[in-house]
């Protein structure tokens, strides 16, 4: 019988759950809706979060307690760009943060002038930015982030260490090829692989997600390859899982049982066949 046309197993902990979201509405996102000429603007250095997509936070914030996703994520990877960062902290972080508590605050308040009150770092994962999922970079200044050292005082509580350099040396005047989203999606992706949390959010962006996704699907039922490609809406949540079929990760199962225990003969019947 012929299964392979339409299931596949892998060992589970060869797998991962990830959590793919795209970041809420952007001030770029409306002016360039209006005038695609405004994404090269340097007023809309580092886009941070609408009114809109404060309320798009909220809501996504409310879906996943709702289901209980945000008692099962054990790290939150972010895209250090603005946006992505108060939708992660907005989305996966804590409470309001309340001064007098010895851990510092995952996002102070007014962030982006966004009178959003600062949200605490206490009953939440880790978090943690890594450029390798920032979006498809250059000629738009909405996709240039500012200093490491400006980042740390807005959001004190997400770890930085993985950022190399304190200024944006990855941003370019020339766009990002395709090609190039592409192969460092990939990298990405493989970097997760090595993670030993088996359910993590991602915090991304839209051009990121896309050419990175649609080099998978291939081999699947065109409707999979459609529901995993399609360009993701501001906000948008989609759960997936990666298998890590070149074993980039070492990760040892928790769930199985080598059996045999006490030792006793074992010989199966179709060994005598």
């Amino acid at each position: 019988m012929d299964t392979t046309a339409g299931q596949s197993l892998y060992p589970l902990h060869q797998s991962k759950t990830i959590h793919l979201v795209r970041h809420a509405q952007g001030v770029h996102n409306v002016e360039g809706e209006k005038n695609h000429d405004a994404y090269l603007s340097d007023d809309l250095f580092d886009a941070n979060l609408t009114p809109l997509g404060w309320n798009q936070v909220e809501n996504l914030q409310k879906h996943v307690k709702a289901i209980g996703l945000s008692g099962k994520i054990e790290l939150v990877v972010v895209s250090p760009l603005l946006r992505t960062m108060q939708t992660a902290v907005g989305v996966f972080g804590g409470e309001a943060h309340t001064d007098g508590t010895n851990e510092p605050p995952l996002m102070i308040e007014n962030v982006g002038h966004s009178d959003h009150p600062a949200v605490s770092s206490l009953n939440c994962p880790p978090f943690i930015a890594v450029e390798l999922c920032r979006e498809q970079m250059g000629l738009h200044p909405c996709d240039k982030r500012r200093t490491v050292s400006e980042y740390r005082n807005l959001f004190p509580g997400i770890d930085f260490s993985l950022v190399e350099t304190n200024e944006d040396t990855w941003w370019t005047p020339e766009r990002e090829k395709k090609e190039e989203v592409i192969g460092r999606g990939l990298k990405f992706l493989e970097w997760l692989c090595t993670r030993k949390e088996k359910e993590i959010a991602v915090v991304t962006h839209s051009s990121f997600l896309f050419n990175t996704l649609s080099a998978f699907g291939n081999d699947c039922h065109p409707n999979i390859k459609t529901e995993m490609c399609a360009h993701f809406a501001n906000c948008e949540l989609r759960s997936m899982v990666i298998v890590d079929k070149g074993m980039v990760g070492s990760n040892n199962s928790t769930t199985n049982y080598p059996g045999k225990i006490p030792h006793g003969p074992d010989l199966p019947s179709d060994a005598t066949d």
